[in-house]
């Protein structure tokens, strides 16, 4: 074979290679022709499947009760000055946060509430860098000798590794949230577990092996900078502490707006006159004040609350789809006016050729 025929031979082969429908784009392919026949039946479908969906979305829920208690500037029960209490804002801002703050704040319960939450204004956990200041290998229960760059600056200190690292986790809220029932004075349990979601709680959150404590699982290791114990020390429960505290699990899922609420805990039905929910009556809310809010302009909440099959008050979904209803109406009604005064039939369209005569 000469030269130029093995040549020839791989220009051929180099063309065939390439010389493909996939390539060359010649596959069969179906191109929707959008016609006011196929346009404004989806538009006046959306509209008709979404608003009633809206609807019934914030029917359930605004069934929902819940009752908010703000309780940012409550005063301390302790601290006095010229006879009258300090806010625990300012105990908490003069003691460089060394102190704690115990206030209370009386509030009447007049609906059937089961779930206690706290909740945080003006606060960005969507903010980009600090989604990503966690080591989620860390969380895993896996043994590192550093942590992830992503937890800088909360990552390491004196050769030890903070743990958890990264700021989601040094930022958590550490108040204690009490009831007690104003009547008898006395205090309500809560239940602590079952309030992270499962997938969270049995996938993405472990422990290291070894006991739980700083010679064990936890060796080489500090507690974050803002943190007042360190996490071996969260609960009593060892099911419910370190990496798998439940406290923990529910902060380090990030919210998506600033402002918002997380579950605190869920009210033991076991307690006489509490099978089902609280009973009517005047309580007190008894805060350990610990987590400042001052600096960001925040503020913070107590919210006891019912739920219903899709969950807990949120009507943002259902004004959602009421309002992507109504636009694809409106839309559907305006294209349906300009088609009817101004339109063609599509047959005519697609048959226009260099034939067809001109025509205002």
């Amino acid at each position: 074979m000469s030269a130029q025929d093995l040549t020839n031979d791989q220009i051929k082969a180099k063309q065939s290679k390439f010389n493909q429908k996939f390539k060359q784009q010649r596959l069969p392919a179906w191109q929707p022709i959008l016609t006011a026949d196929t346009v404004l039946p989806a538009f006046f479908l959306i509209g008709l499947l979404f608003v009633p969906l809206g609807a019934a979305l914030l029917f359930f829920s605004r069934s929902v009760q819940e009752m908010q208690l703000d309780y940012t500037d409550c005063k301390s029960v302790s601290h006095m000055e010229a006879g009258v209490s300090v806010p625990c804002s300012e105990v908490i801002r003069r003691s460089n946060f060394t102190l704690d703050c115990t206030c209370q704040v009386n509030f009447t319960i007049t609906e059937p509430f089961v779930y206690l939450y706290y909740g945080l204004d003006n606060f960005y956990q969507n903010h980009r860098r600090y989604v990503k200041s966690r080591d989620d290998n860390q969380l895993l229960g896996k043994e590192i000798t550093s942590p992830s760059n992503d937890c800088n600056p909360f990552g390491m200190n004196d050769g030890k590794i903070y743990a958890p690292c990264g700021a989601i986790a040094n930022s958590m809220f550490n108040d204690s949230l009490t009831l007690f029932d104003a009547g008898k004075d006395e205090k309500l349990k809560l239940i602590k577990t079952g309030i992270a979601w499962p997938s969270d709680r049995k996938i993405k959150f472990n422990n290291p092996p070894g006991k739980l404590n700083d010679t064990g699982a936890f060796k080489n290791t500090i507690k974050p900078p803002y943190w007042t114990k360190s996490v071996w020390q969260l609960s009593d429960n060892p099911d419910n502490n370190g990496y798998k505290n439940e406290d923990l699990i529910v902060w380090m899922r990030s919210a998506a707006f600033p402002t918002f609420r997380k579950l605190y805990g869920k009210i033991d039905h076991s307690m006489k006159g509490f099978k089902f929910s609280f009973p009517k009556g005047r309580y007190y809310l008894e805060v350990q004040y610990r987590y400042p809010v001052d600096s960001f302009g925040g503020r913070k909440r107590m919210i006891l609350s019912t739920t219903s099959f899709l969950g807990g008050k949120n009507n943002f979904l259902g004004i959602a789809y009421i309002t992507v209803g109504c636009i694809c109406l409106l839309l559907g009604i305006i294209f349906l006016i300009i088609h009817i005064k101004f339109g063609r039939r599509a047959v005519d369209q697609l048959n226009i050729n260099q034939n067809t005569p001109y025509s205002d």
